[in-house]
């Protein structure tokens, strides 16, 4: 039985893939490198953009011919697109399997063992033939989350180089106005710090040096429990204290959670990674507030100042979009003084495009797109300059 997963979007997204795949490897199943020979498929997406979308969507258009060559292949489409487009997608790919959402990742084990069980028993269209799914029957353990992944199995995804991805919590109660995240990632959840560290243990065992924490407002984190309160700042010391650990790294913090108490852990743990990456969108407070930030500009420069008096060898990093409905070019002068003042160590910097489905998608879009290239050009040359 062999499985193939391909992964669009952010290291959260791959996180997820590992999870995924963990569950049906714990059943027997082998990943494979080459998409030819997969007998299931994991296709996880990503919408964040319009354009990470249609690349997903794309490629799931290419796989109608992977389908045809066996029909007994089994297509799982999972993710942020996935949960979006949830009720139109397999109308539109009906060689489509199963359709996982985002706000399932957590129950995908339950959901693929009751899809394979009920087509190895008949109870859904075309069961499947034992030949493949013998590897299913034979195995008796019970799905279980990644955090379960017996010691010594091998790191499949969710990992750069060293580095080893950890969700530690999923969703985001935020409602920035441009966003389509929590509508398809769902309301806040965390983990618990047991299970957090527990993983952290094992991909560091099996040669992942390096962690990065994840969740979408990551440093939003906490967790009630018999040893009482954890919250963000108390998992990066915990994480910290295990031996085997010699760097943290985290994304994606959300400003409004970079607390006094946060920022001195950040400025005395000392494997704790100086590269921070703490997104503004903006220098103005009146686009900060139409896009529903929950900051002020002086709110930001002083966290910001904090930082960088605190954390030594920082690297700042954040992001910016220009050309949101009803900047000004006086505004947009506030984003070039903000650079100016923070002087980032990099940005990334991206036009405004409606999103569908966001409060955004429905203001008038009445920056020109000459202008939004032009103030697009303008920041990272502005970037640039403050850099040096």
């Amino acid at each position: 039985m062999n499985l193939f997963v391909e992964t669009f979007g952010c290291q959260m997204n791959a996180a997820d893939s590992e999870e995924m795949a963990g569950a049906l490897i714990r059943k027997g199943a082998k990943i494979t490198s080459e998409r030819s020979k997969a007998d299931v498929l994991i296709l996880n997406t990503c919408t964040v953009r319009d354009h990470a979308e249609q690349k997903a969507l794309s490629y799931l258009g290419r796989l109608k011919d992977w389908k045809k060559h066996d029909h007994e292949r089994v297509l799982i489409v999972a993710g942020c697109a996935a949960e979006r487009m949830k009720p139109a997608l397999k109308s539109r790919f009906p060689y489509v399997d199963l359709v996982v959402g985002a706000k399932s990742i957590d129950e995908f084990p339950g959901i693929v063992e009751k899809f394979f069980v009920s087509r190895k028993n008949g109870f859904a269209p075309g069961a499947v033939p034992e030949k493949h799914y013998d590897w299913f029957r034979e195995s008796e353990r019970a799905f279980e989350g990644s955090e379960s992944r017996r010691e010594g199995e091998p790191l499949v995804l969710g990992r750069e180089g060293e580095t080893a991805f950890v969700t530690v919590m999923r969703g985001c109660n935020y409602s920035c106005s441009y966003c389509i995240v929590p509508s398809v990632r769902g309301r806040e959840k965390y983990r618990d710090p047991g299970p957090i560290l527990s993983e952290v243990r094992r991909k560091a065992a099996a040669g992942a040096s390096k962690v990065m924490l994840l969740g979408q407002t990551v440093n939003s984190y906490w967790h009630r429990g018999d040893g009482g309160m954890t919250d963000f700042s108390d998992l990066l010391e915990r994480t910290a204290a295990l031996p085997e650990v010699e760097e943290i790294k985290f994304m994606s913090p959300h400003p409004h959670y970079m607390s006094p108490k946060l920022i001195s852990t950040l400025s005395s743990v000392k494997k704790i990674s100086p590269e921070i990456h703490l997104p503004v969108q903006s220098g103005s407070d009146r686009v900060l507030k139409m896009m529903k930030r929950n900051y002020s500009r002086e709110e930001y420069a002083g966290t910001a100042q904090a930082l960088k008096a605190g954390v030594r060898g920082l690297k700042l990093s954040t992001d910016f979009i220009v050309g949101f409905p009803g900047e000004t070019e006086e505004d947009f002068q506030a984003t070039l003084s903000l650079v100016e003042q923070v002087r980032f160590s990099m940005a990334f910097c991206f036009k405004y495009s409606p999103r569908s489905g966001t409060e955004s998608s429905c203001f008038s879009d009445d920056v020109a797109r000459k202008v939004k290239e032009e103030r697009l050009s303008r920041l990272l040359a502005a970037v640039e300059k403050a850099k040096s």
